[in-house]
């Protein structure tokens, strides 16, 4: 199965995407996600000008020969970029080597072995009650397990906060890049006050668990704006509520801080998304400073280096817990959800419902019910581009908000 034509295509219904259509002679075609929010077009340029013309003539079967090729070939391995666009082409040749095979990717990869994943949604609210009637909606769409979110007293705005102001006066219910009203296109800025923070997210907690009782199992993201210490103090402070996890607590730059973290706290601990290579997690794994792997498959190196991934996870008892936000395409979300159902150690599936034209444009098999998200078991991915409702979204730039302090110093997310 020779490669004949390997295209990129930036859309952006609400979000931009970038998706990489692989062709080949028998006239079979695959997709691989290769978003990245905020620096899209780096991507898309790396697969045009870098990565497409290294395919033409390529056999589509060979898909681990062809990732080592692509991340060992350029000299310049890992970073977001790069790992972006490895990613989507081995992804689109695991597509359409399931579809030769007229099976479901998951089959592929050793079946199934349960019956769904367990998806986790997202509750928000500028206050207490608002958040209480976000876990009520949830629960009431089949939701067995909720993130919650919530404003800060002082703040206007907070990231991953649905009715702030991060979503320009409407409530959203995914986690927004922003475009400017007006000027050139930049991120928003927002201002963060860590103290405010810990002082009130044990509170909201308290306020859930009393509402909703002990079994509901509650997921938080601190959004990596903690220091070690300040992490630490949270999620001792959260023990009492039984969390499934803390997220994010600590910048992942430097995963020796997670040390300090799980010395002081038995909340269990999960991070890993703006990681771009299973090598970020050698020391995390090897000591057991976390409890759940949360990078894409779109931003780690496709399926081909998830699975490596979780499988080496596995040997130290670490589980699943794949990121699955809105600016990960549902060609990357149906990529996750075919592993989520084959490897052993799964633990959770982030799932954000992608709006209405994004589901225009990608036409989707995948189904959530009872809790669960469930893969096709149509051959391949199950997921099919219609490149005429694509372009009639165009790429306009968009960004997550930058955080600063009180005092106007930029801080981490």
């Amino acid at each position: 199965m020779k490669i004949t034509a390997a295209d990129t295509i930036v859309t952006s219904p609400g979000r931009n995407f970038v998706t990489l259509r692989i062709t080949t002679e028998d006239g079979i075609t695959g997709l691989g996600d290769g978003t990245l929010n905020g620096r899209e077009l780096a991507v898309a340029s790396y697969l045009s000008d870098h990565v497409a013309p290294l395919l033409i003539g390529r056999d589509a079967a060979r898909i681990e020969d062809t990732w080592q090729y692509l991340y060992r070939g350029a000299y310049w391995r890992r970073g977001p970029v790069t790992m972006a666009a490895v990613a989507a082409v081995d992804t689109a040749l695991w597509d359409i080597k399931a579809k030769a095979a007229g099976m479901p990717l998951y089959q592929l990869l050793g079946g199934a072995s349960r019956t769904g994943a367990l998806a986790y949604g997202h509750a928000s609210g500028r206050d207490v009650p608002e958040i209480l009637d976000s876990v009520r909606a949830h629960l009431a769409q089949g939701y067995r397990a909720i993130r919650i979110q919530s404003g800060i007293p002082g703040l206007d705005s907070v990231y991953g906060v649905a009715a702030s102001g991060a979503g320009g006066g409407d409530r959203y219910d995914y986690e927004p890049a922003r475009r400017s009203a007006d000027g050139p296109p930049r991120p928003v800025e927002e201002v963060w006050d860590t103290r405010a923070y810990l002082r009130h997210v044990p509170r909201v907690f308290e306020a859930v668990r009393a509402e909703f009782g002990p079994e509901l199992p509650l997921l938080h993201d601190g959004h990596h704006r903690m220091t070690p210490i300040q992490a630490a103090r949270l999620g001792k402070d959260l023990e009492p509520y039984d969390l499934f996890w803390l997220e994010d607590a600590t910048p992942a730059e430097d995963p020796t801080a997670l040390r300090l973290v799980r010395q002081h706290t038995t909340t269990p601990l999960a991070i890993g998304e703006v990681f771009n290579s299973p090598h970020d997690y050698g020391v995390l794994l090897s000591e057991r400073l976390i409890d759940y792997v949360r990078s894409a498959v779109t931003h780690v190196g496709g399926v081909t280096a998830m699975r490596k991934l979780l499988d080496l996870a596995a040997l130290y008892g670490i589980k699943s817990g794949i990121h699955g936000p809105t600016d990960i395409s549902p060609v990357g979300m149906a990529a996750a959800l075919h592993l989520d159902l084959a490897v052993h150690n799964f633990g959770i599936q982030e799932y954000m419902r992608h709006s209405a034209g994004t589901l225009e444009v990608f036409r989707t098999s995948y189904r959530f019910g009872e809790g669960l998200l469930h893969p096709s078991d149509q051959p391949g991915l199950g997921v099919e581009l219609d490149e005429t409702a694509a372009a009639r979204f165009p790429y306009a730039p968009a960004y997550l908000p930058v955080n600063r302090l009180t005092d106007g110093t930029v801080h981490d997310w």
